[in-house]
C-alpha cells in the first residue's frame, strides 16, 4: 500500500508538467507523420516497421522523465524524509516504475492511433505490444532512476539526451546497421536498444520467432544489471543523506 500511495504521489508530480508531456508525445507523433510524407524507399520506414520504432523513441523521454524526478526528489530532501519509514529502496525503485505506467500507455496507445490514421490496420498485435512495451519501458525507467541518482538536477537534461541520441542512431529505427560498417554494426549488438526495438517491432507484428536468443539476453543482461546497480546507488543515496 506505501508503494502504490508513492507511485500516485510520482505520477501527480508527472503531470503536474504538462508542457512536458505534451512535448514527449507529441514530437514522436510527429516524426512518425513526417517520415510517412517522404515516401522513402526502404522497409524501416514501413508503417509496421517505424510505429513500434517510435513507440522506443518514446521511451527514450521516459528516461529523461524519471531522472529529472529522481534528482528533483533528492534535491528537495524528499528521499531524507521517506528515509524514516519502513519502506525498502526496492519499493521506491517500484512506485518509480508503476508510475511511469499510466503515462507508458496512453503514450503507446496515441502512436497507434496515429499510424492507425494514416492507413495501417487495426490488430490484436497492438494489445500484445502494449504488454511487451511495459516490460522492454523498465531498462529506460532503471537508466532514469540510476541517472537520477548519481547527478543532479541540472545534469539529468544532459545525460538524458545522450540515451535519447543512442536510441535513435543504435537501435536500427533510422537505418540498418549494417548500412554504416561492422564496427559499428557490433557497437549495435552490443549496446540493448536494438534487441528492445527487435523484441518490440517481433510483438507488433505478430511474429515473435524472429526474436534471436541474443536479443532476449542482451535485453534482460542490461535490464538486470542497470536495475540492481540503480538500486544499489539509490539506497547508498539514501543512507548517506540520511547521515547528514
Amino acid at each position: 500500500m506505501r508503494m502504490l500511495n508513492f507511485a500516485k504521489r510520482n505520477f501527480l508530480e508527472l503531470i503536474r508538467d504538462p508542457l512536458s508531456l505534451v512535448f514527449e508525445i507529441a514530437l514522436p507523433i510527429f516524426l512518425l507523420f513526417i517520415f510517412q510524407q517522404f515516401n522513402i524507399p526502404s522497409e524501416v520506414y514501413l508503417l509496421e516497421n517505424f510505429t513500434p520504432a517510435i513507440v522506443l523513441f518514446g521511451f527514450s523521454f521516459i528516461t529523461l522523465f524519471s531522472a529529472t524526478l529522481i534528482a528533483k526528489d533528492r534535491s528537495s530532501s524528499l528521499l531524507i524524509r521517506l528515509g524514516t519509514s519502513p519502506m525498502k529502496a526496492s519499493d521506491y525503485i517500484l512506485g518509480y516504475v508503476v508510475s511511469l505506467v499510466p503515462i507508458i500507455l496512453v503514450q503507446d496507445i496515441l502512436f497507434f492511433v496515429t499510424a492507425m490514421l494514416m492507413g495501417l490496420d487495426f490488430t490484436v498485435n497492438m494489445i500484445l505490444t502494449l504488454f511487451v512495451s511495459i516490460i522492454v519501458s523498465v531498462l529506460f525507467i532503471a537508466l532514469g532512476i540510476l541517472i537520477g541518482s548519481l547527478v543532479s538536477e541540472k545534469g539529468t537534461g544532459g545525460l538524458g539526451s545522450v540515451i535519447v541520441q543512442l536510441v535513435c542512431f543504435t537501435s536500427g529505427m533510422y537505418f540498418p546497421k549494417e548500412l554504416v560498417g561492422k564496427v559499428f554494426a557490433k557497437i549495435c549488438e552490443i549496446l540493448p536498444f536494438e534487441s528492445c526495438l527487435n523484441i518490440v517491432r517481433a510483438a507488433f507484428n505478430g511474429n515473435m520467432e524472429i526474436v534471436s536468443t541474443r536479443n532476449i539476453i542482451t535485453f534482460i543482461a542490461y535490464t538486470t544489471v542497470v536495475l540492481a546497480v540503480a538500486v544499489i546507488v539509490f539506497r547508498k543515496n539514501m543512507v548517506a543523506d540520511n547521515k547528514q
